[in-house]
Parts: structure tokens; sequence; C-alpha cells
């Protein structure tokens, strides 16, 4: 039995038995360039460019790239910059839709016979991690095959209120299975595991009868157990292996993916329509009528909130994301992005942060920690500015998973501070490394 470290949450899975609704054409649709881990796109439209559903946008713009595709019909109203919630400015596509829905005329599906031609396919897909990270799912997958005896899907779904990946495992389990054949296929693997949270027993029930006929596959249930997604935390409780600093899942022979991603790259190869929209969970104690909606990407935000009804009361904070690691939404035009698996908007009493008191030394950071880090200890060498203890306590190796900050009963903003620690590590080494080379 592998240990297992983290927090029990309230799953607050609200919508998980609202099948997904189409959302009407919005009024406007922004599209940022950057939608992905790595190099922003390049827009290849010019303003008074007309465009269709799935027409290229925007080209690869080199190192972990992805291409971008128009997910409505209209006209190119401008070319123009936004800032993001990270707070850096990115280029986007800005595009009045007429409404018409009109597909681009040379959306076929791609000829795929070999590993090459599933490469290749993919590349000119738009397809990234649609699980929050937004890795450039064509990188992932060139890995060399020869270190892969594992492919592990992420079906864990593990934070409050994100129902979306659920919708995918019931509505789509067909589509996640024809898209696991295809990666065994082509990637020369013959191992899969879907880890899904025992609190769904439904999605547990709906993928074992969907890949049931393809030897390999086992639908494993897993603890309900935050953070059960998190990449170092799924490899280990499924298969055992610890996946080191400076590591990833490749280096433990281990491909990870999410489903709602494999389901995507099935309807792609079918279909040949690029990712150009997605299921997002609107939810959260500030919403009107909470659902899963099926949204072009580069809506407004609130545009698809008032799709649910608009605000029953004024909301205290909206995230992009779920309550644990999604990311504070500064402005309600800011757009739906590819890896946006849920808008969550909170009340004034959900979303007031508690009063932070003094450290009681419980030790219950450290014991609740996925990675077994010493969140208390790295707090007190950021303190400190400190880089060298900073290194020693791997502060790198922290996910950010918030876990700490959950169950520190002085309410202590830990998770906040690590994010801090690392990037004070970043400027120690930066500052030793000239030092060494001024040295030589």
């Amino acid at each position: 039995m592998f240990r297992l470290s983290g927090v029990r949450l309230r799953h607050c899975k609200n919508t998980a038995d609202c099948v997904p609704v189409r959302m009407g054409v919005p009024k406007k649709i922004v599209i940022p360039m950057s939608m992905h881990i790595g190099a922003p796109a390049r827009p290849v439209v010019k303003a008074g460019d007309a465009v269709k559903v799935g027409q290229p946008i925007a080209e690869n713009g080199g190192g972990l790239s992805s291409p971008i595709y128009s997910s409505v019909s209209g006209t190119v109203k401008k070319i123009d910059e936004i800032i993001a919630v990270t707070g850096a400015k990115i280029t986007t596509v800005v595009i009045e839709p007429d409404g018409e829905q009109a597909v681009y005329e040379e959306i076929k599906p791609p000829v795929v016979t070999n590993r090459e031609e599933f490469l290749s396919a993919l590349s000119n897909s738009g397809i990234v991690g649609l699980g929050g990270a937004g890795f450039p799912t064509t990188v992932k997958l060139s890995a060399d095959v020869s270190k892969i005896d594992t492919i592990v899907v992420n079906g864990a779904e593990c934070e409050p209120y994100i129902t979306s990946d659920t919708r995918t495992m019931i509505d789509d389990a067909d589509a996640v299975a024809d898209g696991l054949a295809m990666l065994m296929k082509y990637l020369e693997v013959d191992r899969v595991i879907v880890g899904i949270e025992n609190n769904k027993p439904q999605c547990i029930a709906s993928m074992k009868k969907a890949t049931a006929h393809i030897q390999g596959i086992e639908v494993r249930s897993l603890p309900s157990l935050y953070p059960q997604g998190g990449e170092k935390v799924l490899v280990y409780h499924t298969l055992g292996r610890t996946i080191k600093e400076g590591q990833l899942p490749l280096d433990c022979g281990v491909i990870v993916i999410n489903c709602t991603t494999v389901a995507t790259i099935s309807k792609y190869i079918k279909t040949g329509m690029p990712l150009v929209e997605r299921c997002v969970t609107v939810d959260g104690s500030a919403i009107a009528e909470p659902k899963n909606v099926i949204v072009p990407i580069g809506t407004p935000v609130l545009e698809l909130i008032e799709f649910c009804g608009g605000f029953k009361c004024q909301p205290r904070k909206i995230l992009m994301g779920g309550p644990m690691m999604g990311i504070s939404v500064p402005d309600l035009t800011m757009p739906v992005l590819k890896q946006n698996n849920a808008i969550l908007a909170f009340d004034r009493k959900d979303a007031t942060p508690p009063k932070e008191t003094a450290c009681i030394k419980c030790g219950k950071c450290m014991e609740r920690c996925p990675l077994k880090l010493s969140p208390c200890d790295i707090s007190a060498a950021y303190k400190k500015g400190d880089g060298a203890s900073l290194e020693k306590l791997k502060v790198n190796l922290c996910m950010e998973c918030g876990c700490c900050s959950f169950i520190c009963p002085a309410k202590r903003n830990l998770v906040q501070t690590n994010k801090l620690a690392k990037v004070a590590l970043r400027e120690y080494q930066t500052k030793n490394a000239r030092q060494k080379e001024g040295n030589k």
C-alpha cells in the first residue's frame, strides 16, 4: 500500500449530473495567442479578414507552442493586447461573430496510418492539456517511446466544484476509449491505467464499460484525497514510482494525460475539427444557475456567466479553475482559454480569507504535504532570505496545491510564501551562477 498524503475537501460536485449545454454564439470573441505553456502563437490573420470555424488564425510560435483556430465564423476586428491573469501582456485576435458558424472548407480528417502521421496530425490540432496545465499535447506524445511502459490517464478531477472531466467520462466515454486505443497503437504502449477518484462511481462504471474490449487498460478507483490529480501524486499512487526534483513523468517511464484531452484527440482524428471549444463548469455561491457549458474558446467570462443566469449576489472573487489552485479573474472581459475547465464565482462569505495568526509548530503542513516538504521551514528561510536553505528544503518541488494553507490551524498563507520562495531561490541560484562564471 502506497503512502497517501493530502487533505480531505468538501467535494461540492453540484453539477456532476448536469449534462453540458451548448452556449450560443457570443457577441465578441477574444482569442489570446498564449493559451499554452511555451512560446506564444503568431497571428496569421489581420483586421478585416473573414474567418470560419476551424480556420487557422495563428501558427506555432516556436518551442512548446501550439497553433490556434477560430472558434466562430465572422470578421477579424483587430489584433489587440490584453493583460493576462498572470499580469503579462499578451496578443489577442478579436473576432466579431456573424452568427452563422460556417465551417472552414478545408476541415477534413487527417490521414493517420503510423506514429509519424499521428504526431503530425496532432501538431496541427491545437490540442493542449485540457486539465489546466496547457502543455502542448504533441510535444508530450513526441517522447522517446522506448522509455515509456505505461500511460496514466488523469480522471481524478480532485478539485471541488469542477465536473467537466466527470461529464467527459460519462458522456464521451467511447471517445476516451477510442483515443486510448490510438495512443496505445501509435506510441506502442501496451499498458494504460485510468485513475478516477472513488467519489465518481458513475465515471468508473462508464469507463470500465467503454474500455472493456481493449486489452491492457485498467480503470482504477483511487481514494478521494486532494491533490490526487497532481502528476507526481497520481504516478505515485498508481505505479508507486517517484518523480524526483527536475524530472518529468517520462523519466519514470510514464506519460500522464488528462481524460478530456484523450477524448479530444479521438474527435480530432475522426473529424479534422481542431480545438475550438470546450466544456467549462460554471459554479460557486454567487452563480445563479450552475451548469456545465460547451463554450467557444475566446468567449468573455461575463457572457458565459450571463448564460448561467448571471450573479445571484455580488461576487467577492471569481476564479479560472478550482478553489485550491485556480487563478483570480481580474476582469470579466477576460476570455475562456483552451485550458480553462471551470469558472467559479464566490460570495463574500466564501471568499473572505480567515485571519492569519502565529505558527503553533503543530507540523500539520508537513504531515499533509503530498511531497513531504516542510512549508513552515520554507517560510522561515524565505523571511531570512536564506537561499541555501530554500535549496536544501527542495522548495522547487512544491506543486502549489495549497494543502499546507488549507490544513494550517493558524491559517498562514504558506502556499503563497512557497511561490515567493521559488522566485527567491531562482534569484539566489542565478546570482551564484554568475559569481562562479565571473571567477573563472
